[in-house]
């Protein structure tokens, strides 16, 4: 039996962006007009300081900082997960045991990056994590950038663990899904990842989903998962293929992340520019930029009738 009840993670779940102010400060007002932004729209709950919000350019205290302004604003409405990964074990204990004192929900790692640890060692990272607090994990699997793919006998052995709720999957395998969930059994959340296949995932077993992307179109995953619970999978798919053409825009320029957050302040959510290495949009990508969002509204517009 896991440690808590499951339900609360299920559906859709905004990786959420990070906000930084003119002197690349986290900015923690524009954090909470975020939050409010997306308690607004029906998504379930907040991913905080994963990939999409940059966490990994972040300091421990930027981190802590950004989750209490989460929480401060929608920590009673919203599932809060924490992304806790970091290179060194010791901060992710501190990122840890932050988030229990601030009340998040439950608490989720990449495995250490950079360094090719053996499978040994990456348990034990995720083992110290979970052992600090008494929240739920979600095991975050991005082999493409952490050079590290989930093994199955891993994941059975962590799965063991009744604090281990799920996986957060964002390998482009949805056979993976299917295995990963065959592994973790009925009681064990598979997450779907890639945002271009949510409804791929969905269909293989996936019970919900966390992607950055969410962030920019909340609404149109929205529809994707009532067409799915609907079980009119046509419906599914044109919307999918809707959400698919906005995120090949998306990647069309130098940083998506610059390019996700520019979209999002034409949405009046203004996150400031991403830290870099990412690029901020320039002023002359902001045309074709105004014709995504215009093309993006159509979409939600449509979504909405």
């Amino acid at each position: 039996m896991k440690c808590c009840n499951l339900n609360k993670f299920k559906g859709v779940i905004v990786a959420l962006y990070s906000c930084f102010d003119k002197t690349d400060s986290v900015d923690c007002a524009a954090v909470r007009k975020m939050c409010r932004f997306y308690a607004g729209t029906g998504v379930k709950g907040l991913y905080v300081c994963g990939s999409t919000g940059e966490g990994l350019l972040m300091s421990v205290a930027e981190r802590q900082q950004t989750l209490a302004a989460v929480m401060a604003e929608v920590g009673t409405e919203m599932t809060i997960i924490a992304h806790v990964g970091a290179l060194a074990t010791r901060d992710s204990i501190a990122l840890a045991q932050h988030a229990e004192t601030a009340g998040a929900h439950a608490l989720s790692a990449i495995p250490p990056a950079y360094y090719r640890l053996p499978e040994s060692s990456i348990e034990q990272h995720w083992t110290k994590i979970i052992d600090s607090t008494a929240l739920p994990f979600i095991i975050y699997n991005i082999p493409q950038l952490t050079g590290y793919d989930l093994s199955l006998p891993l994941l059975k052995k962590m799965a063991a663990n009744n604090k281990v709720i799920g996986v957060k999957n964002t390998s482009l395998s949805t056979y993976q899904i299917e295995q990963f969930k065959k592994v973790g059994g009925a009681d064990f959340i598979v997450f779907n990842g890639p945002d271009e296949q949510y409804l791929a995932g969905r269909s293989m077993g996936a019970e919900a989903g966390i992607g950055g992307t969410y962030g920019v179109m909340p609404e149109l995953f929205l529809k994707i998962e009532e067409c799915f619970q609907a079980g009119n999978m046509p419906a599914a798919q044109s919307w999918q293929i809707k959400v698919n053409e906005i995120i090949h825009r998306l990647l069309a320029y130098p940083s998506m992340m610059g390019a996700a957050k520019s979209i999002l302040k034409l949405r009046g959510v203004d996150t400031g520019n991403p830290r870099l290495p990412f690029e901020s949009v320039t002023v002359e990508q902001h045309p074709e930029l105004r014709e995504l969002h215009k093309t993006l509204m159509g979409y939600i517009r449509e979504a909405q009738s």
